[in-house]
């Protein structure tokens, strides 16, 4: 792995997909306990204005903040965290580690991006890990505008609608997905099993710790700590 190519890879596109970067024997135990801890139809966190505005199907655990110790080995690979620091430089922190489940039957997730864009040094770092693959025909698929990170703030208009040059990218045990704060992305619908993604976000040095409080849709803004939508979008 030469984490400086990659660093560059990652300024150009706002993205880098790593195939069989975790092994899939520690992929394995950390995907039955995501599903256990999440079971069959686990209840939804947000208000029903966040869902009906952002068109987002994903229910939020933290394990870590649990006592949950799982995931520690993930977050303290010798690699991920060399490639972490290659993009974020030196003093980066990690934020959280969030597990992401969308049920079957679910949307997915419109577009968004994770962070408003304005100041394009401040960003979080998605990093994406996934326990299970996930099939073509099952949906659940990530989508992204390459290079979109440098585009200022995502369009206003339909929160499902495509994106000129989006690219569709196949989540696969052992996958790393690492994600600019700043890209515009979605997931597709989710159609056949759960689909389960977690995320060990992370930021610079400089960058706050609530980043990610406020989320730019194609329809709106969401602030997170008061579940409100801050401004109205429309094209």
């Amino acid at each position: 792995m030469n984490a400086s190519t990659l660093q560059r890879q990652f300024d150009r596109d706002g993205y880098i997909v790593l195939d069989g970067f975790f092994d899939d024997k520690q992929m394995e135990p950390i995907d039955r306990l995501i599903h256990a801890h999440f079971g069959e139809t686990p209840a939804f966190q947000h208000n029903d204005e966040f869902l009906s505005k952002s068109q987002t199907d994903v229910i939020p655990w933290f394990p870590q903040q649990q006592g949950v110790l799982d995931f520690d080995a993930i977050e303290s690979d010798g690699n991920f965290r060399g490639l972490s620091e290659a993009i974020l430089g030196v003093g980066w922190y990690e934020q959280s580690c969030m597990v992401m489940f969308s049920g079957r039957g679910s949307s997915g997730q419109a577009w968004h991006q994770d962070c408003p864009p304005e100041d394009p040094q401040q960003f979080n770092l998605n990093r994406l890990v996934y326990t299970s693959d996930m099939k073509a025909e099952s949906g659940g698929q990530v989508v992204v505008v390459p290079g979109s990170h440098k585009m200022g703030l995502l369009p206003a208009g339909d929160p499902l609608g495509q994106l000129q040059d989006q690219v569709v990218l196949q989540p696969k045990k052992g996958m790393l997905l690492l994600l600019h704060g700043h890209a515009w992305h979605r997931v597709l619908p989710v159609n056949a099993a759960a689909r389960v993604s977690t995320n060990f976000r992370a930021a610079s040095a400089t960058t706050p710790q609530d980043i990610t409080d406020i989320c730019v849709y194609r329809n709106m803004r969401y602030q997170f700590s008061t579940a409100n939508v801050i401004e109205e979008r429309t094209a």
